[in-house]
């Protein structure tokens, strides 16, 4: 018994130490084992809540957003240039009948006679004066004539003329009015820059608002830098950039000096032929006018420009069917891709270049409807009678014709010609 007792007490004493060695094993090793989980359950505890807290800080903060530009349309309703007189002008719509807005939108050729009674009863927008209306006349004769002819308007007319210098002069042709005729642009630039330039176009307008006229056709915003073109000699005659800075800075000058300037000839000539006796074909790539054609024209509506004329030109990679001036597409460009808010003409719709495209001769009333706001017309009365007719047939919404007239009236307030 004693032997039995001694042999499970030295069983006591050996398997003690082994099992005190067990249990500090399991505490040792198993906090090592255990204690990553729980570092790992730390970490994603705190970024729970470190995202939590970034939520309720993003909540309580209005959420960062890139700038997106505005669109074209809305570019071009916000830097109107007419729109601080629409109120003014609008008024006048008010009391005005369907004949006398439509009328509004007529730059005529000026008549030879009976211009009096033609403003009493057709009410043209305003006329435009060529050479012959010059010849044989003086400075104090030809102020007189248009003094008569503002009179007897109930609203102002625009007078305007082609008086671009070097070959399109329709005042300085004749001594009467100017001792020598004004140079073209590429002349002055030679002898001395544009500064020269900028001191013949106040010059210019000095002139031609002592007689009256309160509208000069130019600048030639036209680029072309190849002597053999058609349009160069009346061109600044440099590539777009250059002729850029030019336009720009005669249009500012022209507006500081308080006359209506009129570019010419979007989309852009090139180096297409006369449309004053057929039509020109324009093969080029849009991308030629995206680079270079369009410069001149955006340059000056930048500065707040009030008239750009549309050519007769067919531009086949705008609108392979239309000549530009009667093109909805081409308009739809200016207005809304360069930005335009101000007034849209055509180039004479007697031109040989329209009546091919013209149905049933309707020209006027297919410029309306293209977006023009202002006509050129050699034929006032029958293209008047057209855009009436097509009035009251519904082929053309008053509320088109309200809208270019809005603009017209708007610009005859900005320039001081209705006071």
């Amino acid at each position: 018994m004693e032997k039995h007792a001694e042999k499970k007490n030295n069983l006591k004493i050996i398997l003690l130490p082994i099992i005190l060695l067990i249990i500090v094993g399991l505490i040792f090793f198993g906090h090592k084992i255990i204690e990553p989980e729980n570092q790992e359950n730390i970490q994603i505890s705190e970024n729970q809540e470190n995202l939590e807290n970034n939520n309720s800080k993003e909540e309580n903060q209005e959420p960062e957003q890139e700038e997106t530009p505005e669109p074209e349309q809305e570019e071009t309703l916000e830097q109107d240039i007419f729109e601080k007189y629409y109120i003014q002008a609008e008024a006048l719509i008010e009391n005005m009948t369907i004949e006398e807005k439509v009328g509004q939108m007529f730059l005529v050729r000026f008549p030879e006679r009976g211009e009096i009674e033609e403003i009493e009863n057709y009410k043209p927008g305003g006329y435009i004066l060529f050479g012959r209306d010059f010849k044989n006349e003086t400075k104090a004769s030809i102020t007189n004539k248009l003094a008569q002819c503002q009179e007897a308007s109930q609203i102002p007319l625009i007078l305007g003329v082609d008086e671009e210098g070097g070959t399109v002069v329709r005042v300085s042709n004749y001594k009467a009015f100017r001792k020598s005729k004004f140079l073209s642009p590429q002349d002055l630039f030679k002898k001395g820059g544009l500064d020269a330039i900028i001191k013949d176009s106040t010059e210019k307008t000095t002139l031609l608002k002592s007689l009256g006229l309160n509208m000069n056709l130019a600048p030639v915003a036209d680029v072309s830098t190849n002597s053999s073109d058609f349009i160069y000699k009346r061109a600044y005659g440099k590539n777009a950039e250059e002729t850029a800075k030019y336009v720009s800075e005669v249009i500012k000058t022209m507006n500081n000096d308080g006359i209506i300037s009129t570019m010419k000839h979007f989309p852009g000539y090139g180096n297409n032929i006369d449309t004053h006796t057929g039509i020109a074909i324009d093969e080029r790539p849009y991308e030629t006018f995206e680079t270079s054609d369009f410069l001149p024209f955006k340059s000056g509506i930048d500065v707040g420009a009030p008239t750009i004329l549309v050519s007769h030109n067919i531009v086949k990679s705008m609108d392979e069917n239309n000549p530009a001036s009667l093109s909805t597409k081409i308009h739809s460009i200016l207005r809304y891709d360069l930005g335009f808010s101000g007034i849209i003409m055509t180039d004479d719709l007697a031109m040989d270049a329209v009546k091919t495209y013209t149905e049933n001769g309707e020209a006027a009333v297919q410029a309306v409807l293209a977006g023009n706001d202002m006509i050129i017309s050699s034929d006032f009365k029958t293209q008047r009678q057209e855009v009436l007719n097509a009035i009251s047939e519904g082929k053309i919404d008053e509320e088109l014709i309200d809208m270019a007239v809005r603009r017209i009236l708007a610009c005859k307030y900005a320039y001081g010609i209705i006071k």
